[in-house]
């Protein structure tokens, strides 16, 4: 019963405080979803809905002039009398009159060319115009799903918070905002949000900004996750066909002209659909264009539409976007997701200029109490009426998150999740109290990592405990671990801790501790992977890791200090033993013997590579994203990267408190960061990393500047911008200067596309360069050809690259094999 008020108050009150409402149907009487609707003359407008209805938020009592327009529709004008509100104002839209007009070629050309070539020599003009602007902002956004299974690769998933229904379908995301803008081209943004709502979520900040929502079709790419050609970009006869479908005149006696684009070739990142121009001015009247997921590199990703609605202002004779709605559906594994965005642009204000201070590194903001608004501000203040399932979604969640937010509920879930039987001393248990927001959790010793081998320790295994609570309105969190690892071959147990807290969201203060016993690798970036290093070693007799003892103990804090730059301190006490080789166990049998633990000596069985010893470090250093902008939400701070400046990242390190004051040093070192877009011919990336000791001449191994190599053919970690292909592990070490470099150019299928047959792969084409400078020998080298994207439907992980190796001349060449994502 409650509910059913709650039905009815929402109902009514959706309607009882809208100014000028009605519903947009055709004349079949059928709704036109997202119509634009507006006063004659200004910039106060608004959309109908999905169902086709619309509330207008328009206050003065006289004779008013309001333009109903959607695609493929006559606008209409209505000039009502108001004399009292609500007005209801229902109305129904024809067919545009389109002239079909048979097609003459003009020189031998069909005309669509020719006002395509109009469109693009005119888009500084239609753009300067407008290009520095304030407006009201609304932005709503529905997720759905469907066919979602009870079990995921043997997980539970549920019912994803209540979200969905017995048929396992139902809308999982529902929220709005409303907001201030400034804009300034290219991408100037100054936002302040002044209510937020999140079905199901008291706390209702959303996500939905007006950022990187500006998908401006003047500009020679539009911003999809990859580059997508604008059918009027400056090149965009290399990439598309036109055909000038009709015409018709609008309600200012301005031709209209519907223009077909269609892909040259199908495998590039390109639109296809209708984009409407006027005649005269050029100017882009309407967007209705479709992207295909494979075409932007999203396979999982079916279609998205994107739909531009302009209007047309006779006062001061400009185009400008109103609405902007964008759908699309996607799936795997059976699942399916459908969305929609819809975006309402009004109240324009345009600027000759904006004072300096306007727009800084803060892009948006929260006012106060934005999430708190009651239901009559959101039924004043929506310009796009709510669907009665969206209406439905917000009462049923709010009801279910007032429901699973108590405490008699969640214990009642941990009570069954909290459920012990013997088989989870193999897989693993996790204890929950939901309600104080902590967990802990028992590893297992059959789960995955839980066992490894190498040479050292034969068959490792491990498990460990943890525990972590949360605070989710302050971003704090803290979390409490232990380790235990068992080497068989060596029989020996250790047993390490960790401790790790951070102190909020915003500044994202933390400190950790650790120490224990570990065993380590001499590249404490630890190139090979227990899981690789196993096959290699059980299967090929490479035993590529190579290992120390070391009791340890570290302390370490950081923070961002101010916006961009973000410090940390940290020291580190390590008690450090040689290993050697404690088994020959293998499963494919052969000839070969193993090497032995010894990194440098591969024959020496017998000898320690190091003296055991003590030592402390302590390193400061900072990381600094020029130019970054950020977010700033009751709840924490987003930070977002600013791609036009590399990242730098500076430190210094002393090694001091040694057994053997040999092993003290002193360490600098740089590291430079920089990643480029190139329109649509693929992105660019380039790690430059230098440093430099001082006094390190007869330091223990384990402290030289070791370089990530590669000798097993296989990359999993991903890393391509941080690794060799085919350099030996500890070839190159150094304890004096270097400089390590690593350029790649991903193509982006920029020239694989263009390739019949080939193109249907969807294989991107990568190169890359990799190189090592130390002093006193010739700098190493890799130059690699290769292609990632490369696999079938939706499941394209993998990468393939041929790679040469010089040093001092031709050292060698083989082929890799990884992941990509």
């Amino acid at each position: 019963m409650k509910n059913f008020y709650l039905y009815i108050i929402l109902f009514f009150s959706s309607f009882a405080l809208a100014q000028i409402k009605g519903i947009v149907t055709d004349s079949n009487n059928q709704p036109i979803p997202y119509a634009n609707i507006y006063i004659e003359g200004t910039y106060i407008g608004t959309a109908s809905n999905e169902h086709g209805k619309y509330e207008l938020n328009y206050t003065t009592t006289k004779t008013v002039t309001i333009l109903f327009q959607s695609l493929g529709y006559k606008t209409l004008k209505q000039v009502i009398e108001i004399t009292n509100f609500p007005y209801q104002l229902d109305v129904t839209l024809q067919e545009e009159n389109f002239i079909l007009n048979e097609i003459t070629l003009q020189n031998g050309e069909n005309p669509a060319n020719e006002i395509i070539r109009k469109a693009i020599a005119s888009k500084k003009k239609n753009t300067e115009k407008t290009d520095k602007f304030e407006a009201d902002f609304y932005s709503r956004g529905i997720f759905r799903a469907k066919d979602i299974p009870k079990k995921f690769l043997g997980v539970e998933i549920g019912d994803l918070e209540g979200n969905l229904d017995s048929t396992r379908s139902g809308v999982i995301y529902l929220s709005e905002t409303v907001s201030k803008i400034k804009f300034e081209k290219p991408n100037n943004l100054k936002e302040e949000i002044i209510a937020s709502k999140v079905a199901g979520n008291d706390n209702g900040f959303s996500y939905n900004t007006a950022l990187n929502t500006n998908y401006d079709f003047y500009e020679n790419y539009v911003d999809f996750g990859i580059n997508m050609v604008s059918p009027i970009a400056n090149n965009a006869f290399n990439y598309y066909k036109y055909q000038l479908e009709s015409t018709f005149y609008d309600e200012n006696n301005q031709l209209i002209n519907k223009i077909k684009v269609t892909p040259k070739r199908d495998k590039e990142p390109v639109f296809e659909g209708h984009i409407y121009i006027v005649e005269d001015s050029w100017a882009i009247y309407g967007i209705d264009l479709d992207m295909k997921g494979y075409r932007m590199q999203q396979p999982i990703l079916e279609t998205m539409t994107l739909v531009q609605n302009f209007s047309f202002n006779t006062n001061n004779q400009l185009w400008i976007k109103n609405i902007q709605s964008l759908e699309f559906d996607a799936g795997i594994f059976g699942m399916k997701f459908t969305g929609k965005f819809t975006y309402v642009f009004s109240n324009y204000q345009f600027k000759d200029a904006f004072d300096k201070k306007t727009f800084g590194k803060e892009i948006v903001s929260f006012a106060e109490d934005s999430n708190k608004k009651e239901d009559s501000y959101w039924t004043t203040f929506r310009p796009v009426p709510l669907t009665e399932e969206e209406a439905t979604n917000y009462i049923k969640k709010d009801s279910i998150q007032t429901l699973r937010k108590s405490q008699t509920y969640l214990d009642s879930i941990d009570a069954k999740g909290n459920r012990f039987h013997l088989g989870k001393i193999l897989t693993g248990y996790t204890y929950k109290n939901s309600y104080e927001k902590w967990s802990f959790n028992y590893q297992g010793i059959a789960g995955l990592g839980a066992t490894s081998f190498n040479t050292v320790q034969g068959w490792s295994l491990n498990t460990g405990f943890s525990y972590r609570k949360t605070n989710e309105e302050k971003g704090k969190f803290t979390s409490i671990s232990s380790n235990f690892n068992y080497g068989l071959a060596e029989d020996r147990l250790r047993v390490q801790g960790n401790f790790y807290h951070r102190f909020n969201n915003k500044n994202r203060a933390y400190f950790s501790a650790a120490g224990g016993s570990a065993v380590s690798q001499f590249n404490n970036n630890e190139p090979i992977s227990p899981f690789i290093n196993s096959i290699s070693t059980l299967f090929f007799k490479n035993n590529f890791m190579k290992l120390y003892n070391k009791e340890f103990a570290t302390l370490t804090y950081g923070q961002e200090v101010v916006n961009g730059i973000f410090g940390y301190a940290n020291w580190n006490y390590e008690n450090r033993r040689a290993l050697f080789n404690n088994t020959d166990y293998t499963i494919i049998k052969n000839s070969d013997s193993y090497t032995s633990n010894d990194p440098l000596q591969p024959n020496n069985f017998t000898s320690a590579p190091f003296e055991n010893h003590d030592i402390m470090k302590a390193t400061i250093g900072t990381r600094i994203r020029f130019g970054q902008k950020y977010i700033s939400r009751p709840d924490g701070k987003l930070n977002i990267q600013n791609d036009a400046y590399p990242v730098l990242s500076l430190s210094y390190q002393k090694a001091f408190g040694a057994t053997n004051s040999n092993y003290h040093f002193d360490f600098v070192a740089a590291r430079l960061d920089y990643d480029k877009v190139f329109g649509n011919k693929g992105e660019f990336g380039i790690r430059i990393r230098g440093g430099k000791f001082f006094n390190a001449e007869n330091i223990a191994f384990m402290d030289y500047k070791h370089f990530n190599g590669n000798q097993t053919h296989v990359n999993f970690r991903g890393e391509y911008l941080n690794s060799f292909n085919l350099l030996p592990y500890y070839s190159n070490s150094t304890n004096d200067a270097y400089v390590e470099t690593h350029m790649e150019h991903n193509f982006k299928g920029y020239i694989m596309n263009k390739i019949p047959l080939l193109n249907k792969l969807q294989w991107n084409l990568v190169t890359s360069f990799h190189q090592i400078n130390v002093p006193d020998i010739k700098p190493y080298q890799e130059f690699t050809v290769g292609f990632d994207n490369i696999g079938f439907g939706k499941f394209r992980f993998l990468r393939i690259d041929y790679v040469r190796a010089y040093q001092n001349g031709y050292q060698g060449d083989g082929v890799m094999f990884g992941l990509k994502f």
